[in-house]
Order: structure tokens, then sequence, then C-alpha cells
């Protein structure tokens, strides 16, 4: 690399190689313009180096273990062993074999890769600062610039990051030693996912949430079903406290938490922990950017409001993913980078969030797409529902994963397909054909009269939409 300062241009920048910023490099270079992609880090971002692909690999892991060594009710007897560094080593293969995937597709299509952090100088120039002693800088100039900055996980007082007795999400993915003790501040999908994760590989797990469930975010009746598992397995619930402070204390440390204002208990709680995690969200990145030089506008929080072409208050500049605020999801962010891109190419290209589904990896699964019976009623929208228990399918009753249920909203005046919430084994997949459908504009009847394979999970959506019209089969309307 050059030592100095020179100064280069491009037809498109893209700051940032995460889900959104390689995508959106991806798709502008698939268009025929000249594009440089500039990221300080790993490409692939934080979804495939410290979220999205390493903490599902470590649930797919010690969900196997806890199967092997639960599974007496179908006549097996097993105590497996977890080496965990063996385990460990296994996802970091998976986060290897992608992120470099990346790094060759984005060569393949022409675009140019730059390592170095990225500082506008003013709105149609960045300085690219390299890392490395003696690397020195360089200036790039361009025509258009895709904001791909990704998020950070938030902190809180007196928890301080210190990769030792305090850990993000990053440092829980990373650990070498299953913590005998471990000690979650947040019951968000972030902190239930990996409460599950080491309750199962053996950790005594303590979860501190300042509301009164568990994924507060989501409806009670399915957030609960989440909970009572997550109980089952070990887990330990603390809810209407919020974590105060921590001491040392020999060989653990000691975490205080106080009671919220809304709750009715009386007095502190004391907890002992190995380690502690917080996970009480994320934050955009948008403070390495010197990004007032290029007049972006921020929200108070930091996130770049953008419109449904994902450009800024600056036309030129655009912002995609997690920077462009909640909901902070993966495969949104490659979805708007995607429109970012063919917007810039002058491609008729929007966001429509209508049909963009979310998913939670505990056990059960949630997934969920589209409004419920309450957003719609709100919308004005008389909601028309229809449920179908797993209990009742026949393919999860041979898996032995009963729990939870598919849940359709559609129009009562239209019988449109609007929402649908699952909870239950394959709700992250499952959630993608009521999506396609709503994404189709599709109606209840277009779900009930579609021949689905027996025996599969997929057959309880079809139920559910017959149960909404009053023509279930398999449960009493």
């Amino acid at each position: 690399m050059v030592v100095g300062d020179v100064t280069t241009s491009t037809d498109v920048l893209v700051i940032g190689a995460g889900p959104g910023g390689y995508v959106a490099a991806i798709r502008a270079a698939q268009l025929d313009l000249d594009v440089t992609l500039v990221e300080k880090g790993e490409y692939g971002g934080a979804c495939l180096n410290r979220g999205c692909i390493p903490s599902k690999a470590l649930i797919h892991g010690s969900k196997l273990a806890s199967e092997a060594g639960n599974a007496e009710e179908l006549g097996i007897y097993a105590d497996p062993t977890v080496a965990l560094d063996e385990m460990m080593s296994w996802k970091d293969g998976v986060v290897d074999q992608l992120t470099s995937g990346i790094e060759q597709l984005c060569t393949a299509t022409g675009v140019n890769l730059l390592r170095g952090t990225a500082e506008f100088a003013d709105e149609n120039k960045v300085r690219i600062v390299h890392q490395g002693e003696g690397q020195g800088s360089e200036s790039l100039k361009f025509e258009r610039c895709i904001i791909a900055t990704g998020s950070r996980p938030v902190a809180i007082p007196g928890f301080d990051f210190d990769d030792e007795r305090i850990v993000s999400s990053d440092g829980a993915l990373n650990f070498d030693t299953v913590p005998d003790e471990l000690a979650i501040v947040g019951a968000g999908y972030i902190g239930m996912e990996l409460a599950t994760v080491f309750s199962r590989l053996g950790s005594d797990v303590s979860v501190i949430e300042m509301l009164g469930q568990a994924l507060p975010s989501y409806q009670e009746d399915i957030a609960s079903i989440v909970r009572q598992r997550a109980e089952d397995i070990g887990v330990d619930f603390h809810f209407g406290y919020t974590a105060d402070s921590w001491v040392e204390s020999g060989d653990e440390a000691v975490l205080t938490a106080v009671p919220t204002e809304e709750a009715a208990h009386d007095s502190d709680i004391e907890l002992t922990a190995d380690r502690i995690l917080v996970a009480v969200g994320r934050r955009p990145v948008t403070d390495t950017l010197s990004i007032d030089a290029a007049g972006v506008e921020t929200s108070s929080q930091g996130f770049i409001p953008t419109d449904s072409r994902c450009r800024t208050n600056k036309e030129h500049i655009f912002a995609v993913g997690d920077v462009a605020g909640e909901p902070m999801l993966a495969h949104k962010g490659s979805k708007e980078g995607e429109v970012a891109a063919e917007v810039i190419a002058g491609e008729p290209a929007a966001v429509d969030y209508q049909a963009l589904p979310a998913a939670v990896f505990t056990d059960p699964e949630i997934g969920t797409v589209g409004l419920t019976a309450a957003e719609a009623a709100n919308e004005g929208v008389a909601p028309l529902t229809g449920e179908f228990q797993f209990q009742a399918s026949g393919r999860a009753l041979t898996a032995n994963r009963t729990d939870g249920f598919v849940r359709i909203v559609a129009a009562k005046e239209t019988e449109r397909v609007i929402g649908a919430q699952i909870v239950g084994p394959e709700a992250a997949e499952l959630i993608a054909e009521i999506a396609a459908m709503i994404e189709m504009g599709a109606k209840l009847q277009d779900i009930g009269s579609t021949v689905h394979t027996h025996p599969t999970l997929s057959e309880s959506i079809m139920e559910a939409a017959q149960s909404a019209r009053g023509k279930a089969i398999h449960r009493q309307n």
C-alpha cells in the first residue's frame, strides 16, 4: 500500500462489508458501475463474524448435545461430552469459509477492495486511514456513497466490556471454557439465544430483565413458550430488575440488581457469576465516520434516517442495514443494499417492509412476518386469525418437538394474508412461506388449497389458514 496521501476516484463508494455493504457493492458492480468497498475489519461484518453465523453454529452444536443427552423417551440413552475448544474451532471454520467466499465474490464481480477506516472529508470525498504502522492514508472521491457501517453492542454504566468478567455477545461467542455460572443482562433475542446455548452446555444461567417477560418485543403467548422451555433446561429468570453494579469476590463476580420502579420487589438481589454477559441491544456505528463533514443528518441515537430508496438527506449518499435503523436484521440490510445500488444505477427500486420476516433461534424458534391481529386493528383493519398447534402435527410428534403453534392473520373483509406468528420447530424456515404469500397478495384460500407434503411441519401453515376460514380438518374450529 502506498505510504502517504494520494487521491483516487470511484463511481460508488461503499463503506462497510457486512450483509448490507458487500451486497450493495456486488449489485452495483453487476450494474456496470465502478465500485470501491472499504472495510476496516473482517468481510461479512458483525453478522458473519460476531453474530448471526457463529451464534447459530453454537446453537446447533449445543442443541445436538442436549437432544442426544435427553432422549430417553425415545429409547436413546447417551451422555455426550462437549469439547468446547473443538466446537469453537468448527464454528470458526464455518465463519472463515463464508467470509473468504465474500471476498472472492467481490473480487470476481470487479469490486475494488480497500482495507482501512473511511472518514468523510466533505460530501464527495473520504480519507481512508490504512491500518498498521507506516501504512499511511489516501483520499477517495466518489459520485455516490453507500454507508453500511453496521452496529456494535451497547454497554451499560458500570459494566464496561473487558472480555474477562464483562462480555458482549462478541466475547461470549469466543469463550474458551464453559462458565460454571453465567449472568446475562437482558432477555431480548440475543440474551435468550445465548442463555439457551450455555445452559445446554452446562452453565448455571441467570437472566436479569428490567421488563416483565422474556422477549418483551414479542406477544406474551409466544414469549411464554420460549421462557418455559428455557426454565425447563435450567435458566433462572429475574424480571423487574436492572443491573446496578458488580464487584470482584475471589474467583467470581457478584452482580447487584435493583428493582425497577414498576416492579413490586422489596429488595435488591445479588448473583454470583464467572462471566457477566451484557445483551441489552446494539447501537449504530457512525462515530468513526466524521459524518458531519458530509452534512449527513443523524438521529439522537446515531441512526441515519433514510427514505424508501435508502437515500439520506444528501441524495447522493445512501445508508443501509443497522446504521439506517430498526429492525436490525441482516436480510433487511442486504435488501436495502440491493435497492441502494439499483437506485444509483437509475432503476426504479424501493424498499417495502410489509413482508419482512424476522426470526429468533431460541428453543423453540420464533418466526414472524407482517402484522399481528392487534397491529392490524390499530391500523383500522378488522383481523381474521387462524391457529394450529404443533401438538396436533404428525411431523412434530414424530420429531418429539410439539411446543408452539402457527398463527395466520388476514384482513377479515378480503381474507388477504397480512401477517403470521410462528413459535415452534423450524419456525425460522416456515415463516418464509407466509412471507412469500404476503408479498404475492395471497388469500387464505390460496394457502389452504395448496397441497402440502405429508408428513411435514408446513402442513401446519395450511391448517392454520383453513382454521381461519372455519375449514380446518385436524382441529376443532
